[in-house]
């Protein structure tokens, strides 16, 4: 997908397809490629799919903050003259889609989020990343899914590389630490923008009880199961994740 990338202004971002915007954010260890058994799916069903590269990395350290995230994020959907715009976001970018819409609710008709950040976060399991050492990266990277399979070397030589360039290390854990700053619970039973939580029955990032205490705050929310998957759906059963996805969108006639 990396081919597809449009550069306009500040942003980079793939777009397919004509319809109502459905905005894709990805996680902080998570490519754009991640998303694509999804982006290829539902400009077929009538929508367009976004998905902005979010600068993680790009960002002075004092702005590298989940509500920074958010505010580029509503920079982007007014560059692009969006309304009505469908947020899919997980991980961090569930989180970065919580935010913006508690902040800008005018602009986000309908939440999806999948193993998000924003309630609880471990995403550096037991320990944080040890530079150098690659089979330490393997294994966190492997514990991600339910099938360590998924984690390809490709996926594992990215990370990998993140956590040895010291500048993007100081940057991950900085995000990590906001995340954690921004807890969200006592923002969602405000939040009246209908949700829909997708969630791996395996994930040990943010495990199961997260989605559960997810659901009970947020109002107006609905929430699905994928078996045998871990903390990112979307890529360890992309036809389900779909499924699921599109039967709610057209049950609530988004």
């Amino acid at each position: 997908m990396e081919d597809e990338i449009i550069k306009e202004g500040k942003f980079r971002y793939i777009e397919i397809g004509e319809g109502k915007p459905i905005i894709i954010l990805h996680g902080l260890m998570g490519g754009l490629s991640n998303f694509e058994g999804v982006a290829h799916f539902f400009p077929k069903k009538g929508y367009q799919v976004l998905i902005p590269e979010l600068p993680i990395y790009d960002m002075p350290m004092l702005k590298t903050t989940v509500k920074n995230f958010a505010k580029f994020l509503a920079d982007f959907i007014e560059f692009k003259g969006l309304k009505d715009v469908i947020l899919l976001g997980n991980s961090l970018g569930g989180h970065i889609g919580l935010l913006h819409t508690k902040m800008f609710p005018e602009l986000v008709k309908a939440l999806v989020i999948t193993g998000s950040s924003g309630l609880y976060e471990s995403a550096m399991g037991d320990g944080y990343p040890k530079r150098g050492d690659y089979e330490f990266i393997k294994k966190k990277a492997q514990d991600v899914f339910y099938d360590p399979e998924v984690a390809t070397k490709e996926i594992v030589d990215e990370v990998f590389a993140t956590v040895n360039d010291r500048m993007k290390l100081v940057k991950t854990l900085a995000i990590a630490k906001s995340a954690i700053r921004h807890n969200m619970s006592k923002d969602l039973p405000s939040m009246q923008t209908p949700t829909c939580i997708i969630w791996g029955e395996n994930d040990s990032v943010t495990p199961p009880n997260v989605a559960e205490e997810f659901h009970e705050l947020l109002p107006d929310s609905e929430l699905f199961w994928i078996e045998k998957c871990g903390h990112a759906p979307m890529m360890e059963h992309p036809d389900e994740f779909n499924t699921v996805l599109d039967a709610w969108l057209t049950k609530r006639e988004f």
